[in-house]
Order: structure tokens, then sequence, then C-alpha cells
């Protein structure tokens, strides 16, 4: 027997609460701004390619709980020394805190100001190589409800002689946007990153089916495959082009953020080629 609140009634009406709750406040529509920076509080690391790069995705919604999001990127033995933290739903403050905590420099760019909070909403990539160049894509379409932005705050690593290009994404939600209109969001991302030969995407996509698009351009997708990450499914992923997945052990789900979101981070492993 199904249970009261179960059901389509129930889903679309949570849907609903997502979509407004995260899509209220003053658009920043200018592409060079808003802009939070700090570069890494030591030198670099020697890219010795020892061992691959360790990729983590993290959805910290709203920047709530930072004090648990931080345990769980600092405690969890699959996260130990990540190389790239791409962090969603952050503002400059959470952002600069747990680039410090984990010894990283960052780039941040807020997509909108909320209204509810006064505080900033967007995403952040944070590094323990240098950023070189950094960018805020502005991915098109507006919100049904709020008529607000998403974006992609974009940063090329400096890892060695290798530059890698690097995506934190956070496409719109169901009930703000068809299915298509964030299909072209993520494609507006595809078509940035064509122009550089090694990339790691990753973030929150508000869908289970937008990596395709990804694939059907070259990356490869070790995170595909997995546990739910929201209560709607698995929306949190990561994608590779110009970076192999070692066979064993690639990717995986932090099963218990410790309360920190309504996400579940995600991780991935990669090496150049």
């Amino acid at each position: 027997m199904r249970r009261r609140g179960e059901g389509p009634r129930a889903f679309a009406l949570a849907l609903l609460v997502v979509a407004c709750g995260c899509n209220t406040g003053l658009v920043y529509p200018d592409p060079v701004g808003p802009r939070f920076f700090e570069p890494l509080p030591g030198p670099p690391p020697e890219a010795t390619w020892r061992d691959t790069l360790l990729v983590v995705s993290f959805n910290v919604e709203n920047s709530q709980e930072i004090d648990s999001a931080l345990a769980v990127l600092t405690t969890e033995p699959d996260l130990s020394g990540p190389d790239i933290v791409l962090l969603q739903e952050v503002d400059e403050h959470a952002a600069r805190r747990m680039a410090a905590m984990l010894s990283m420099g960052f780039i941040y760019y807020p997509a909108i100001l909320r209204k509810a909070t006064g505080r900033n909403f967007g995403n952040a990539v944070l590094s323990r190589w240098p950023v070189v160049d950094d960018e805020k894509l502005i991915l098109p379409h507006l919100a049904i409800f709020g008529r607000t932005q998403r974006i992609a705050t974009a940063a090329t690593v400096q890892v060695g002689s290798t530059a890698i290009r690097v995506y934190s994404v956070h496409l719109a939600t169901p009930p703000n946007l068809a299915l298509p209109e964030r299909q072209d969001q993520m494609r507006a991302v595809l078509r940035d990153a064509a122009r550089h030969p090694h990339v790691i995407i990753g973030g929150d996509l508000n869908g289970g089916s937008l990596g395709n698009l990804a694939v059907e351009r070259g990356f490869a997708w070790p995170t595909r495959d997995g546990p739910r990450t929201v209560l709607f499914g698995r929306w949190d992923h990561i994608f590779f082009k110009g970076l192999l997945a070692p066979d064993h052990g690639a990717s995986g789900t932090i099963r218990d953020n410790r309360g920190a979101s309504d996400h579940l981070p995600v991780w991935a492993r990669g090496v150049v080629y």
C-alpha cells in the first residue's frame, strides 16, 4: 500500500519546492563578474604523474552545513588529497574557507544573489594546481520561476606542462526548464570545452540523461553508474576528455554526506594521456 505523500503528486511537489528554492534572486548578467579568486597558498606539487588526478564534485546545498561538508572532504578515505574540487550552490565565503582547509586555491563566480538570504549562489573550482585562466560561462535560457540564470565556472589548471580546462556546472531544474532547454545548457559547456584537448566537467546536472551529450562528443563518463545522488536520481557527475580512468577504483559516490547537503558527492580519477 502506498504511504501518504508518495507517488507522482508528491514527486512533482518536491520538484516545485526545489525549483522555487533555488531560483529566486538578483541575476549577475556580467560575464566577467563578480569574481572571487585566491591563488594557491604555497608552491604547487611536482607534476611527476606518480598517480592520477582525483576530482570531486559536491553540491553543498546553499552552503548551509559547511562544517559537515568539510568533514566529508577531509575524513573520507576515497577523497583524500583531491586535486580538483568542484562545488555548486556555494558562496564566496564558503568557497574560501573550504579551499583554505584543503590547502587549495579557488576561483568562484556567483550566478545570482539570493533574495531570501542575501548571499551569493554559484559555482567554484578548487585546485591544488595553479589556475592560469578562468571564465564565467553564462548558460542559455532563464528559469521559469524567478527568471534567474545558471552558469558554469571555468578554470584552466596548469598541471606541470599540461593545461586542463575544468568546469563546475549547475544546470537548471526540470520544473524551471524543459529537457531541450537544459540540453542547450549542457551543449553550451561542451562547445566551450571543444577548444581544449584536456577537459574535466563536473557538477549537478539536475538530470540523469544529459551526460549522453558529453559521451557523443568523446568524453568518458566514469560516474555514469552508481546510487542516487539526490532523491530523484543520479544527477551529479564527472566527465573527462584527454584523461584516462584506471580500470579499478576509477570513481565512486560517498553515501554518507554527514547531513551536509541534499546531494551526495561523487569522485573520479583520471590521468592525462
